[in-house]
């Protein structure tokens, strides 16, 4: 690898992991020697790039692109270039679609040329005075140009005006200024980017009296009740993944419409539009949960009709915003978002007030191909998998049989919350999952499922992250051995506590969700699965607390079936053998090995290696049973829609229902 990619790598990396610079991926960088342009290919992710992420072009083939005669036709004419960049690539085979913006990267004399939507540049940009506070803030170090249509219009103006500067100074610009775009920055090192942006960021924050900061709040427990209730209104074919938020930015404008309308309700650059179209709603009855879902649902059935689409972004007044998608990635794009318009709305303030996109800019982004294929690409990707976009709780996912269920579900499409009572290993568990780069995401939630605050707060937290819920599994559970002279109370009411009262509490919770589901999407099935034991079907000898819990847990998941059904929701017991990798079975100081051996449980055993040995002998199938056993049984209840209150065994044919 030649250094300058290297060098370039990871200066993309690093304006591309910034959201104050890049949101979704989005920006440009190139490097050039006398033959050849690296530049960041269409919809690749800047803050991920590597090598392959790179499109190559031939120099010689990209200065002919100026001199060649395109249609009139803007639709014709961006098509046409498209093919005359495509056809300058130096291998073809790659796939990789060169930027739309690579002419530009082109015209500059230097070697790197690092492209960003930075916020604070745009609240600049984006303003009425754009172009005399450019001048006044930078002098003629930086190049203003106006907006103009993106593609080879907007090249032909720059190259212009590149070329004026450099008769004028005797070199090209370093910083070219576009309005309602972004900025470029151009330099022989990349040291150099990082010393120019820097000064573009002082001497903007230099400008404002009061710089405004950033600040998270709240959003009420309404949005526990609207949220599932707006994920289905736009679900259609697929589910949707939903968030709700509110900051110190947003919080200003939604007082009253009057406000938001004058304000957000116009985009400011094409990057907003393309991924959170062109228009919003606004909800201002927003008394109660029910005002909000009833104003929502006229407005949303209103702007299908209308656009042939459903809205992404939804304001409540004085309550927040709601950002729906289908998938929890791109959510996690549309929050930045929103985010970065109201900024950039009020740095704008400070430049002269905002000045949005006219009507006609934005028809032609909104029919721009180009635009359309960077979408698509950055957030393509195969199918998530047979439970795309489901939203599914595992309790004691940590580590152990609740791991190993959480990662598989999650390998089939499902955004996942590990929810356990040991932060560091759900925190850690959570990371690992999301590091596969998968459209679906997880998220960790501490919780304690013997303390009902904890469940509730669980459940809360699970819609306000990914929109509502479909799928509880109450897995999280204890096993303390022993016979009736060595259990004493206490472990007996913990362990009740914990297998019994935590599955009661998972469903209680669940079930409101899932109503509220029901109630706007009356098609759809949820479930809510306990994984329980063999020892839910059959007496376990000085294992008593264990097995009394699970047995009363298959009573309650026949008693919670019958009542939920007609909600269509789904409840189960999974009873799986023994799991003899995990940590229950095989932890050195505190597994049921050891506890067994001590007890005397395993009449001669000598040894843990003779106490598993034991156990395996009992199953037909001769081995232990895995998460990835569980999982399929999961997959069964969940897939069909015709059994319920059902305790399903996996367990080698140890255990047989009569």
């Amino acid at each position: 690898m030649k250094p300058e990619i290297k060098d370039l790598i990871d200066v993309s990396r690093f304006y591309g992991q910034k959201k104050e610079y890049v949101i979704a991926g989005g920006g440009n960088t190139s490097f050039k020697d006398e033959n050849h342009l690296w530049i960041k290919a269409s919809g690749i992710n800047l803050g991920n790039i590597d090598e392959n992420g790179f499109c190559v072009l031939d120099r010689q083939k990209l200065n002919e692109i100026p001199n060649q005669q395109f249609s009139e036709d803007s639709a014709t004419r961006e098509e046409q270039v498209k093919n005359a960049l495509l056809n300058a690539r130096v291998d073809p085979a790659s796939g990789l679609r060169p930027s739309v913006e690579t002419s530009l990267h082109n015209l500059f004399g230097y070697r790197f040329v690092v492209h960003t939507h930075m916020t604070l540049v745009n609240g600049l940009m984006c303003s009425n005075l754009a172009k005399e506070k450019t001048l006044e803030i930078f002098g003629e170090k930086a190049l203003f140009v106006p907006y103009s249509d993106p593609g080879f219009v907007l090249f032909k103006i720059i190259a212009e005006e590149i070329g004026k500067y450099n008769q004028k100074f005797g070199r090209d610009p370093q910083i070219v200024l576009i309005q309602n775009h972004g900025i470029f920055v151009a330099a022989d090192s990349t040291d150099e980017i990082h010393g120019i942006y820097a000064g573009v960021e002082s001497k903007l924050k230099a400008a404002f009296a009061q710089f405004p900061v950033l600040n998270e709040m709240p959003v009420s427990d309404k949005m526990i009740d609207v949220l599932p209730a707006v994920r289905m209104l736009l679900s259609e074919e697929k589910l949707k993944v939903a968030t709700a938020f509110n900051n110190s930015f947003i919080s200003n404008y939604i007082s009253d419409k009057e406000t938001w309308t004058k304000s957000i309700s116009r985009p400011f650059n094409p990057d907003q539009m393309v991924y959170c179209l062109s228009e919003y709603l606004f909800i201002e009855n927003s008394n109660t949960s029910e005002e909000i879902v009833a104003e929502a649902k006229a407005k949303i059935d209103e702007f299908k009709l209308r656009r042939g689409a459903m809205p992404k972004i939804i304001f409540i007044q004085n309550e927040g915003v709601i950002a729906a998608e289908d998938s929890a990635v791109s959510v996690a794009y549309l929050k930045d978002m929103v985010t970065d318009f109201c900024q950039i709305s009020t740095y704008s303030e400070n430049f002269g007030g905002r000045h949005p996109m006219t009507p006609e800019q934005v028809a032609f982004i909104e029919n721009w191909e180009v635009e359309n294929y960077r979408k698509k690409v950055s957030l393509g990707g195969k199918p998530l998998g047979r439970l795309e976009n489901k939203i599914v709780v595992v309790t004691g996912a940590a580590q152990g049989f609740g791991a190993g269920i959480a990662e598989i579900l999650q390998n089939e499409g499902a955004n996942i919350v590990v929810a356990d009572l040991n932060e560091e290993k759900g925190q850690e568990f959570a990371a690992q999952l999301n590091s596969k780069g998968s459209k679906n995401k997880a998220c960790f939630v501490k919780v304690n499922v013997a303390e009902d605050q904890s469940v509730e707060n669980l459940v809360k937290e699970t819609v306000l992250k990914f929109g509502g819920l479909d799928v509880m599994i109450s897995n999280a559970g204890i096993l303390r051995a022993g016979s009736l002279d060595e259990m004493d109370a206490a472990t007996f009411e913990l362990m009740t506590k914990v297998n019994y009262t935590g599955y009661f509490l998972c469903a209680k919770y669940a079930q409101k969700v899932m109503k509220i589901q029901h109630q706007h999407k009356s098609e759809l099935y949820m479930d809510i699965i306990q994984i329980n034991s063999k020892s839910g079907l059959k007496g376990s000898n000085k294992n008593f607390a264990y097995a009394g819990g699970k047995f009363g847990g298959i009573g309650l998941t026949q008693s919670f079936a019958l009542e939920l059904m007609p909600f269509h929701i789904k409840v189960n017991s999974i009873c799986p053998g023994n799991f003899f990798d995990g940590p229950l079975w095989s932890d050195p100081e505190n597994g049921l090995f050891v506890q067994y051996l001590n007890t005397g449980k395993v009449p001669g055993a000598q040894t843990i290696a003779d106490v598993k040995a034991f156990y395996e002998a009992q199953v037909p199938a001769g081995r232990g049973c895995t998460a990835n056993d569980v999982a399929k049984a999961i997959f069964y209840v969940i897939d069909q829609e015709y059994e319920t209150g059902q305790a399903v065994p996996v367990t080698g044919g140890q255990n047989m229902l009569k």
